[in-house]
């Protein structure tokens, strides 16, 4: 038997509806646009008549079988809403009057009950979630660590968090978004870790949000993040609960929205949207040398093909002679400028990655590896690109896939086309300028109102250890100072390097 609340604490004030069973039936039809999958089903006992209220595609049929319909039926005595609310075999159920409340209550799979003629009714949730199963994270694969991911059920994601973080001081505050239909937005953080200031942002933009739905967790960070045009996210998003979990003890903010299967962490430096959480599970020197590997590859994915278009271009100088000898016979048969010739290929790099994600996935992953050995070797022996080219687009096309952070990648493969259109145009003069004026654009960006090349700017070297590389656990003592701990301290700092045998 469930514990039941005070009942006289959960009836709502406000207008009445109609207690009258035919009278309710029309009133709520009118309310649903006549919708034909409401169901109006009357119990009666004796001379007493209960209403059942619901949608029949939106229940747990089994369930409000065993759990509603049946205690009903077996009601005897004086019958009330008291007593209704006390026979009912369901955790979550309230007591209301308002037609507004039934409502918007029955269209996320609620039932109403009502004895006709009777003051209050009784909302008991009888949904049928459909969610899927605990199953591996599809887009963060990992070697190491946990291999759960986050499914489309906020109860569910928010129960993968709570295991991890048995504590007290875990705050969870629930908002309801959108107009039309409404989602449960639910925002996740450590209260004696995660900065005030942090929290206040993150609930402000929440509630100040007017809009008649949101879709996806991922709708949701666009939407609050300082900077809608700048190709860079903000927002990190993520559907791994252990990512959550170590961004939470580290001083952040998590939010689930229901029916999404990822979550939202900020603030979120750009450095971050290169770590794993698998950096965390390998040895130090491992993790760190990982993460050197990330950042040369998006370093090498960034200005390789424009150095490559430059340097044919303007600056045939630099190139050693031997390999000169190599690039013109390459070359000898291209009609086209290493400009076009470029971006041509990445454009036949982003149609073969576009469809191969479209694509099922075993069809996918053999037209991407054939598709692109077909293409390359046939446009290089039809004279429309160089064996160079295909090379240095490869690498490129690798190195903006080590990224753990899908929206990252895309954002370096998108600013890659004006860089190689201004090293066309101006050589490596052009390059710097793109290089410059994306080092400008980040430096103005922040997260929540934090800088977002934190903390290389503003400068923070004790942060370096958790961003750019990797010390082991007895040099962690602190949290990352970038973003504003309450409670710093991680590891006491008398204890963290010691270690004693059993004998000493």
């Amino acid at each position: 038997m469930f514990r039941r609340k005070n009942v006289k604490k959960e009836i709502d004030e406000g207008y009445p509806h109609s207690f009258d069973i035919e009278t309710f039936h029309q009133e709520i039809l009118s309310l649903v646009s006549n919708s034909e999958d409401l169901v109006v089903r009357t119990i009666s006992i004796d001379d007493v008549r209960i209403a059942v209220v619901y949608f029949d595609d939106l229940i747990n049929t089994a369930y409000m079988q065993d759990s509603l319909i049946k205690p009903l039926e077996e009601l005897s005595g004086e019958i009330d809403y008291h007593s209704i609310h006390n026979s009912i075999h369901i955790a979550k159920i309230t007591v209301t009057n308002q037609i507004n409340d039934v409502v918007n209550n029955l269209v996320n799979g609620t039932a109403y009950v009502f004895k006709e003629n009777d003051t209050y009714g009784i909302l008991a949730d009888v949904a049928d979630k459909g969610t899927r199963g605990l199953e591996k994270a599809e887009t963060e694969s990992l070697v190491f660590g946990p291999k759960i991911a986050f499914t489309e059920s906020i109860t569910k994601n928010l129960n993968l968090i709570r295991s991890n973080i048995n504590d007290p001081k875990l705050c969870v505050e629930t908002f309801t978004i959108g107009k039309r239909t409404k989602k449960k937005v639910q925002m996740i953080y450590i209260k004696d870790i995660a900065e005030e200031e942090n929290v206040n942002n993150f609930r402000q933009r929440i509630t100040d949000l007017e809009i008649d739905s949101i879709i996806d967790s991922t709708v949701l960070a666009q939407m609050i993040e300082d900077n809608s045009f700048t190709f860079f996210p903000q927002l990190m998003t993520s559907e791994l609960p252990d990512r959550c979990t170590l961004s939470l003890l580290h001083g952040k903010i998590c939010l689930l929205v229901d029916r999404s299967p990822t979550a939202i962490i900020g603030p979120s430096t750009f450095i971050n949207f290169f770590e794993s959480t698998e950096d965390i599970y390998m040895r130090w020197n491992m993790g760190t040398f990982l993460r050197l590997i990330r950042f040369i590859a998006i370093f090498f994915s960034i200005l390789l093909t424009p150095a490559y278009v430059a340097v044919l271009t303007y600056h045939y100088e630099v190139i050693p002679s031997a390999l000169l000898i190599s690039l013109g016979q390459s070359r000898s048969n291209v009609p086209f400028p290493p400009v076009f010739e470029a971006l041509l290929f990445e454009f036949i790099i982003e149609l073969l990655r576009e469809a191969g994600a479209r694509l099922p996935t075993k069809v996918g992953q053999t037209m991407g590896i054939v598709g692109g050995i077909v293409i390359g070797q046939a446009s290089v022996q039809a004279g429309f690109t160089s064996n160079i080219l295909i090379i240095i687009i490869s690498i490129s096309a690798l190195g903006s896939f080590t990224a753990p952070s899908y929206t990252i990648g895309t954002a370096v493969r998108i600013i890659r086309f004006p860089i190689i259109i201004m090293a066309g145009l101006y050589g490596g003069v052009g390059i710097m300028f793109c290089f410059c004026f994306i080092l400008l654009h980040l430096l103005k960006v922040t997260t929540l109102g934090r800088p977002y090349l934190s903390p290389i700017y503003p400068f923070r070297f004790a942060d370096f250890k958790y961003s750019l590389f990797r010390l082991p656990y007895q040099y962690l003592v602190k949290r990352p100072v970038t973003n504003h701990p309450v409670d710093q301290g991680r590891i006491p700092e008398k204890k963290a390097k010691q270690k004693k045998d059993v004998d000493q």
